[in-house]
């Protein structure tokens, strides 16, 4: 699995002029699941997420999970994580998973999450969705259950 996280101020997600989620201070999580991943990849990411420090402490420092700061998360799938495009100009997913297989961990993920303790919000799977952010610091990272260097995701 992969996952862009961002450290906001506040996030949310609208589908159709909805809004399906909305947070305030926590992490924006953009979730992209391989055609490899398992329900084990997706509690382990889930895990390493909200244990992350990323959050300043008193003097500054990145030293704060998001269990530390009783934020949340907003989690959107985000198939085009694995989008492959170092051949030709139309990138390829042929890594990522199908999406019976994405959504199942997905909401796998994100229940995962909730069971951690963490208020959690999410956008509609397969919508089309427009996500709005306030990315403090700006601190942004790329996370991921499987080193990308080898083979099969």
């Amino acid at each position: 699995m992969r996952a862009v996280i961002q450290r906001v101020s506040s996030a949310s997600v609208t589908v159709d002029g909805q809004v399906t989620g909305a947070i305030g201070p926590g992490l924006l999580v953009l979730l992209g699941v391989g055609r490899h991943d398992t329900e084990q990849d997706a509690e382990a990411l889930a895990q390493k997420i909200i244990e992350l420090r990323v959050f300043q402490d008193e003097a500054g420092k990145m030293n704060l999970s998001l269990r530390d700061t009783g934020g949340s998360l907003l989690v959107v799938s985000q198939f085009t994580l694995y989008g492959d495009t170092r051949k030709g100009r139309r990138p390829s997913f042929d890594l990522a998973a199908p999406p019976d297989q994405a959504r199942r961990l997905y909401e796998h993920f994100v229940e995962a999450a909730r069971r951690l303790g963490v208020r959690v919000e999410t956008g509609v799977f397969q919508a089309m969705m427009s996500v709005s952010l306030v990315n403090e610091g700006p601190v942004t990272f790329l996370v991921e259950t499987r080193d990308p260097s080898r083979s099969g995701g």
